[in-house]
C-alpha cells in the first residue's frame, strides 16, 4: 500500500480522538485523485465539482428531473419580453463560512469574475451587457441578446458561477486567495493526497422546499465527509468491500460483479451516463490540419475501444449521435461518418496531407482507467493507419494542467455526462481550451444560443452534431454507463454524476 493511502486510511480509522463526530457520523468518500484546486469557478472536472458543491453554492442549480431550480436565488427570475433582462431575487439572511452577509454586490462581483475566468463563464461573456446591483436582494443581467441557456449556466456546478464574499472575489483573477461559501459544509483539514476533511458550516441556512437532486433542503446529516484521493481504481474496489470507503467513485466495470455478490457493499450504474470524447487541438500542432483530423476520425475502431474499455456491451453501445435515443435532443445527423474503422481511407488522407510522420501525442490518464484502455486500442489501429503515436499518460491532477497548454498535446482523453442543455459542453464555442473556430459552426452556435423555441433549438442542434462530424471538431467515443460503488449501511446518496452527501446517513 502507498504512504498516501496508508495514511489516508490511517485518518479514516483512527481520527475520532482528534474529533467529538461519532464514526457513524462520517461518510467516507474514496475519489479517483486530488482536487487541484477548490475554486469550481476556474474547473471543468468532475471531481472539482464533486467535492466543492459542499461547500460553494450558486444562484440557481438542477433538480431532479434536470429543471433548473433556485438555490441562492429567492426565486426563478423575471425575464423581459425581449429575453434581454433578467431580474434574480436574492435569499436573504445567508451567511459566508467567514461570518460576512451575502447581499448584491458579492454576486456582482462572483459572477464578473466567472465571465473573466470560468470557461463556461467566457461562451456568454460577449453577450452580457451588465451585470448591476438592484438593491441590497436582487441583481440584474442584461444581455445583448437573448440567450437560451443562461438560466443552465449559472445552475452546474462544473466550471461553476459560484458565489464568494466580494472582498474575496474583487481582482482575485484566476487565483483566490482562499474559498469561502455559503454551502453546507466546510473544510476543516486537508492534507493534499490524503484527505480532505469536511465539516458541518453552523451558520449554513437550508432551502426549505423539499430535496430534490441537488435543489431544495441540503440537509447536513453527516457531522463530517471525508473524501479521499484514491488513484487507483482496484484500490478504491477494495476499499470499498473491506468497509473502509462507504462510497467509491469512478469503477472498473470489470468489477460489478465483485461488489454486487458483497455482503458489505452494492454497485451503483448510472445509465445512460455519458460519452468517452477525444479532445482534439485546434490551437496548434498536428489537429489544425483537417486532412489529419479526417484521418484521426476514419482510422478509430470505436467497438473494439468500447469494448476494451468497458468489457461488457451492458456498460457501453456503440452510438454516434450526442444523445441517446428518447433524450430531446437525438438526432443521427452526421453519424455516418462514426465508427468508420477504415485505415485505407485513413491512409489516404494522410498522404494528401503530406504528414511526415509527426508523432499524434495523446494525453491520458490511468486514474480512469478507461480513457487509458480506449487510448492503447486506438494507438494499435492509428499506427496501423500510418500515423506516429505518442502516448503522453500522466496523472489526472497533471492531466488538468497540461490542457491549458496548446503546445502540449494533440488529444487529451476525457467524458462528460449527458447534460440537459447541450450548451453546457463548452467545446462548441470557440473560447473552449481546445479552439474550434470553425466558421460554420459559431454561426450555427450563435443560432442556437440565441432561439428560444425547443423545437427549433433542436433542428439547429442537428445541423452542430452534423457540422462537428464534418470538421471533426472533437470526438464522442461512445455511450457508456458509469459505475460507482457504496455501502449497504449508506442512505440518501442518489446515483449522479456528482454524487452528493449532505443527505447521507449510515444504518
Amino acid at each position: 500500500m502507498s504512504k498516501p493511502l496508508s495514511l489516508a486510511l490511517a485518518f479514516i480509522m483512527g481520527s475520532t480522538a482528534l474529533s467529538p463526530v461519532l464514526a457513524e457520523d462520517v461518510v467516507n468518500v474514496a475519489i479517483i485523485g486530488e482536487p487541484d484546486t477548490l475554486d469550481p469557478m476556474v474547473s471543468t472536472k468532475d471531481i472539482v465539482s464533486i467535492v466543492t458543491q459542499h461547500i460553494v453554492e450558486t444562484l440557481y442549480t438542477f433538480d431532479e428531473n434536470w429543471a433548473v431550480a433556485p438555490l441562492l436565488a429567492k426565486d426563478m427570475p423575471t425575464i423581459s419580453a425581449d429575453g434581454k433582462v433578467y431580474d434574480i431575487p436574492l435569499r436573504t439572511g445567508i451567511t459566508f463560512q467567514d461570518g460576512s452577509s451575502l447581499d448584491s454586490a458579492d454576486v456582482v462581483a462572483s459572477l464578473e469574475r466567472w465571465l473573466k475566468v470560468a470557461s463556461r463563464g467566457k461562451t456568454v461573456a460577449d453577450k452580457v451587457q451588465s451585470v448591476e446591483a438592484n438593491g441590497p436582494d436582487a441583481i440584474r443581467i442584461t444581455m445583448s441578446e437573448p440567450y437560451a441557456p443562461l438560466l443552465s449556466l449559472l445552475a452546474f456546478s462544473n466550471s461553476a458561477a459560484a458565489i464568494y464574499p466580494e472582498e474575496i472575489v474583487k481582482d482575485a483573477g484566476d487565483t483566490l486567495p482562499k474559498v469561502v461559501g455559503t454551502g453546507p459544509y466546510e473544510v476543516a483539514e486537508h492534507v493534499p493526497d490524503q484527505y480532505l476533511q469536511l465539516v458541518k458550516f453552523d451558520g449554513f441556512v437550508p432551502r426549505e422546499d423539499p430535496a430534490s437532486g441537488w435543489a431544495g433542503k441540503r440537509g447536513q446529516v453527516p457531522g463530517e465527509i471525508r473524501f479521499v484521493p484514491v488513484p487507483d481504481p482496484n484500490t478504491r474496489v477494495e476499499g470499498l468491500l473491506s468497509g473502509q470507503f462507504d462510497f467509491a467513485d469512478g469503477l472498473p466495470a470489470e468489477s460489478y460483479d465483485r461488489i454486487a455478490a458483497s455482503d458489505v457493499a452494492e454497485p451503483l450504474l448510472l445509465q445512460p451516463f455519458g460519452w468517452p470524447v477525444w479532445a482534439i487541438n485546434h490551437k496548434d500542432g498536428l489537429l489544425t490540419d483537417l486532412k489529419i483530423r479526417q484521418a484521426l476520425q476514419a482510422a478509430l475502431p470505436f467497438d473494439d475501444m468500447l469494448f476494451a474499455a468497458f468489457g461488457d456491451d451492458k456498460f457501453f453501445k456503440t452510438d454516434g449521435a450526442m444523445y441517446p435515443e428518447g433524450w430531446a435532443y437525438y438526432t443521427d445527423a452526421g453519424t455516418e461518418l462514426y465508427n468508420q474503422n477504415d485505415p485505407a481511407k485513413a491512409k489516404a488522407l494522410l498522404e494528401e496531407a503530406g504528414y511526415d510522420g509527426t508523432p499524434l501525442r495523446i494525453l491520458t490518464s490511468r486514474q480512469y482507467e478507461f480513457h487509458y484502455k480506449m487510448a492503447e486500442v486506438a494507438k494499435q489501429a492509428l499506427e496501423a493507419a500510418g500515423f506516429t503515436v505518442q502516448m503522453d499518460v500522466v496523472d489526472w491532477a497533471t492531466l488538468g494542467q497540461r490542457r491549458n497548454d496548446p503546445a502540449l498535446w494533440d488529444i487529451y482523453i476525457t467524458h462528460s455526462p449527458f447534460l440537459p442543455e447541450p450548451a453546457l459542453t463548452d467545446m462548441w464555442f470557440p473560447t473552449s481550451r481546445i479552439g474550434w473556430n470553425d466558421p460554420v459552426e459559431v454561426e450555427l452556435g450563435k443560432q442556437f444560443t440565441t432561439e428560444t423555441d425547443p423545437a427549433k433549438r433542436k433542428e439547429i442542434f442537428a445541423k452542430m452534431q452534423a457540422e462537428n462530424y464534418k470538421d471533426v471538431g472533437f470526438i464522442k467515443v461512445g455511450n457508456f454507463n458509469a459505475l460507482e460503488g457504496q455501502a449497504k449501511a449508506l442512505k440518501g446518496v442518489e446515483p449522479s454524476p456528482w454524487p452528493f452527501f449532505w443527505n447521507a446517513s449510515k444504518e
